[in-house]
């Protein structure tokens, strides 16, 4: 799948099959994508935590409302920040959020399903994670990525919308 085909057709997928795990080889690969990822200053500000133990995904669905998604995702990486290596102030949200979508378009590029889970800033979700798997004051929990073959197919979806869009200035 070439890169514009895998943007233009990716969907969050929120259902996987639980016992087809994600290859080590796989997720070698998602983190040398991951650490491809722009960042402001280039500073690279994030953290990753890699999660494919079962029992710790199913504590972390069973921790925040509107997870059910990591009852049967084999794999879950965390996205965190680590604001004291900011080149530039206040762009860490972007950096991680730069790194997120490398790592949605890298699973669906491998035939896999993922879906994006915010956790920054809302407290609950933060204080979860944080408590599930040990993260350091300092750092910030910002997105949790289920990945895993997929148990559902969502299509592809065109979302242009022409309103939206301006030349030249507004």
């Amino acid at each position: 799948m070439d890169a514009i085909e895998a943007l233009l057709t990716r969907r969050s997928v929120r259902r996987f099959d639980p016992d087809r795990p994600v290859s080590p080889e796989t997720v070698d690969l998602f983190l040398r994508v991951l650490f491809q990822s722009p960042s402001a200053g280039d500073a690279r500000p994030w953290q990753f935590v890699v999660v494919d133990r079962r029992e710790t995904l199913r504590g972390l669905a069973a921790a925040m409302p509107k997870c059910d998604m990591l009852e049967t995702a084999p794999l879950g990486v965390l996205i965190c920040a680590e604001p004291a290596r900011e080149k530039i102030p206040g762009f860490w949200p972007q950096d991680c959020a730069a790194a997120a979508e490398n790592l949605l378009i890298a699973a669906h590029a491998c035939g896999l399903g993922a879906v994006w889970i915010g956790l920054h800033p809302v407290a609950d979700r933060e204080r979860a994670v944080r408590e599930a798997l040990g993260v350091p004051p300092e750092i910030v929990p910002f997105a949790l990525i289920a990945i895993g073959v997929p148990a559902e197919t969502p299509p592809p979806e065109d979302r242009r919308d022409s309103s939206r869009v301006r030349r030249n200035s507004w």
